[in-house]
């Protein structure tokens, strides 16, 4: 069975083609910069690695060129829509309405949209990759994987928030977590390096979205983003943790809609709204020439991962592993030795040597010394997403 798996994510379209269930990929690459005047499609195979700079103003532009490419007759990789059998669906927030991978029907895909005012950058994106892959891949089924299914396991003490209970159980405001499936599978693949069931592991998802969980003996037990996936780290456009009462007085004080509010804190703030841009790689470099607001903006960014790691080894009692992991998490070292600075009390000493270097697969940058190991662990959403969906068409 061939099974396209789509990871749309606020900015970016990741996306894989496997033969299942031997795990092969047959193709894969990234859509990045959507919204942007530079674009970026990036199409790999065994053979042929194509990219190419264009303009992608939304999520269905994106898709429709990954489509045209899969079909290209001289290097696409199928010959027909209908070779493919499965295509996987990342889909952020399931509310609670799912805590398991879906079969999509027109009654999933309503609640997928109602549920887009709590994830405004991902549900829509979401539905509309659903929607386009119906149209393309007429015959294929379509499946929902849902970002907050690891987190079902977060402990009410830990998930409730202290307002009135009937809004906990009227209205299911709780926090629900995200980047599940990625924080799932490298949790998995870090139990497994360290041959340790019985663990205390933070995983650090750093992309343009990002989040931090506690893992103790392989279940989510605490997260850093909430009721929807605005809070706790500083993002691309998404501010974090911020004070509530500062929506009011934007409100009261100077007239600014509700809608205009979730604007600003959702798009226009975080690094963007630090720095004035919101990829990272631009940040760095403008930081590396001096520009202060960047440079601030990295201190500001880290220094938040910081405490969410003193916090969590808190909660866990001790601490076995961090993982970095994501786009930024997997490359950027500077991030990784800035958000490692001045941990030694809890036994983390990074090897800046180790750090600096670009390998494959999973790496510790730690020292032999340190107490806590620091993995970089390069995620495989995409190929967990395939695995789960095709687990619903089995015999």
């Amino acid at each position: 069975m061939q099974v396209l798996v789509l990871n749309s994510g606020s900015s970016s379209l990741k996306f894989q083609l496997f033969s299942m269930p031997n795990e092969t990929i047959l193709c894969s690459g990234l859509i990045e910069r959507i919204g942007l005047d530079n674009g970026n499609f990036k199409f790999k195979t065994a053979n042929d690695t194509i990219e190419l700079a264009t303009p992608i103003p939304n999520h269905k532009v994106g898709l429709e060129l990954l489509a045209k490419q899969l079909l290209d007759g001289d290097t696409g990789i199928i010959k027909s829509a209908d070779d493919i059998g499965v295509v996987g669906h990342r889909v952020v927030h399931g509310g609670k309405y799912f805590s398991d991978t879906t079969e999509i029907t027109p009654e999933v895909k309503e609640k997928i949209k109602a549920l887009s005012s709590l994830a405004p950058l991902h549900n829509p994106a979401n539905l509309e990759g659903i929607e386009v892959a119906e149209a393309i891949f007429s015959n294929a089924k379509q499946v929902a994987v849902f970002d907050t299914a690891f987190h079902q396991s977060i402990p009410e003490k830990a998930y409730r928030y202290a307002i009135p209970r009937e809004f906990s159980e009227k209205h299911s405001i709780r926090i629900y977590g995200f980047h599940g499936t990625s924080h799932k599978y490298v949790s998995e693949k870090a139990i497994a390096y360290l041959d340790k069931p019985k663990s205390k592991i933070i995983t650090i998802h750093l992309g343009n979205g990002c989040s931090m969980t506690a893992i103790k003996d392989g279940k989510s037990i605490d997260h850093s983003l909430g009721f929807s996936p605005v809070n706790g780290l500083i993002m691309g456009t998404r501010c974090g943790d911020i004070d509530q009462s500062i929506i009011f007085y934007l409100a009261q004080k100077y007239d600014y809609s509700l809608q205009e509010i979730n604007n600003l804190l959702q798009k226009k703030s975080g690094m963007l709204g630090l720095t004035g841009f919101s990829d990272l790689r631009d940040i760095q470099a403008e930081a590396a020439n001096g520009n202060r607001d960047c440079q601030l903006a990295l201190e500001m960014n880290t220094y938040r991962i910081k405490k969410y790691i003193g916090s969590y080894t808190a909660v866990l009692n001790g601490l076995d592993a961090i993982v970095f992991t994501a786009g930024i998490g997997e490359n950027s070292s500077i991030i990784r030795e800035m958000a490692c600075e001045d941990l030694d009390f809890i036994g983390i000493d990074l090897d800046k040597e180790a750090n600096n270097k670009r390998e494959d697969g999973i790496r510790t940058i730690s020292t032999r010394n340190s107490k806590v190991e620091v993995l970089v662990i390069p995620t495989n959403e995409e190929l967990e997403i395939a695995k789960q969906s095709v687990s619903l068409f089995k015999d």
